[in-house]
């Protein structure tokens, strides 16, 4: 697939529905210390004709409120488990989460994010792995 270097954070759909306080202030330190340019690019995949971030989502979150016009990204190199992220996709459409900008309002202390986020994750793949040994 190719990509650009970089792309508008309003053309990325968030495979994540929120983030982490802690996270995302440990991302924008980076940003007051002007070192933004340290952070990792987005890996980005295409999922059914929409370019999908499979991490990155607090960097890009964070790029976004720094007022950037557009993040890096890159094409996501590794195989992951698509139809986790496919469901993670559908769980952000379905609560209005169609872009990274829609994710400053999903901004939640570590510890509700780990339960609001993490464990329901954590549980998806647990029942995806028991359907497949079915």
């Amino acid at each position: 697939m190719d990509l650009p270097s970089s792309l508008e954070p309003d053309r990325i759909q968030p495979s994540q529905l929120y983030i982490s306080q802690k996270k995302l202030d440990a991302v924008l330190s980076l940003f007051d210390e002007a070192r933004e340019q340290e952070l990792e690019p987005i890996p980005i995949k295409r999922l059914d004709d929409e370019l999908v971030s499979t991490d990155g989502h607090t960097r890009g979150l964070a790029w976004y409120l720094n007022g950037y016009e557009k993040v890096p990204v890159e094409v996501e190199a590794m195989e992951l488990e698509w139809e986790a992220y496919g469901i993670c996709v559908e769980w952000c459409k379905s609560e209005g989460i169609g872009s990274i900008p829609d994710l400053q309002d999903r901004v939640v202390d570590h510890r509700t994010y780990q339960k609001v986020w993490l464990d329901r994750c954590r549980i998806m793949q647990d029942e995806l792995a028991e359907n497949r040994s079915l």
